[in-house]
């Protein structure tokens, strides 16, 4: 468990963005490895059944939660009840402020969260796991072509997106 629970949280992070349940949803995770452990082939690599247990799971939630996930503005927050919740600007900031303030990240991670869901599932593992689009496709139950297919769209529309960003081609 310890050797995979850091990944799994990051793909959840990655899938879900910045969910509330995310470390209940690892434990979830593993808690379904245990249960399917009679269906996991040897032959196969343990690191693809895993992701696919994790996309099923955030695909669960992701249509659970319609793609969002509730806050309730009248529920008090923090330490008992005193706390005030900070709500983010979501519009597009400025280019050159967000720039100086340091925002690119936060434009990178929103940019690819506002991906289509299988874009961004097939995105995540090959540009941030390094995963073979062979392995990809097996996660994701399609073809390489059609992931090759995934990404390249989802590469097109974050680099249009994050054109502002960018000075050179780094997608």
């Amino acid at each position: 468990v310890s050797l995979y629970s850091g990944r799994v949280y990051s793909l959840l992070t990655r899938f879900l963005g910045q969910h509330p349940s995310r470390e209940d949803f690892v434990q979830e995770v593993f808690l379904r490895v245990v249960r399917a452990r009679d269906r996991y082939e040897p032959n196969a690599r343990f690191t693809t059944w895993l992701y696919r247990i994790v996309f099923n799971l955030s695909v669960n939630e992701t249509q659970r939660a319609s793609g969002r996930y509730q806050l309730s503005l009248d529920q008090p927050t923090g330490d008992e009840g005193q706390g005030r919740i900070e709500i983010e600007d979501m519009r597009d900031p400025d280019p050159t402020a967000a720039m100086q303030s340091g925002d690119v990240i936060h434009a990178v991670r929103r940019a690819i969260a506002a991906l289509p869901e299988n874009q961004r599932m097939a995105v995540v593992l090959a540009k941030f796991d390094d995963m073979p689009y062979v392995e990809i496709a097996k996660v994701l139950d399609s073809s390489e072509k059609a992931i090759k297919s995934l990404v390249h769209r989802a590469r097109e529309t974050l680099r249009a997106e994050l054109a502002p960003f960018l000075e050179e081609d780094l997608l």
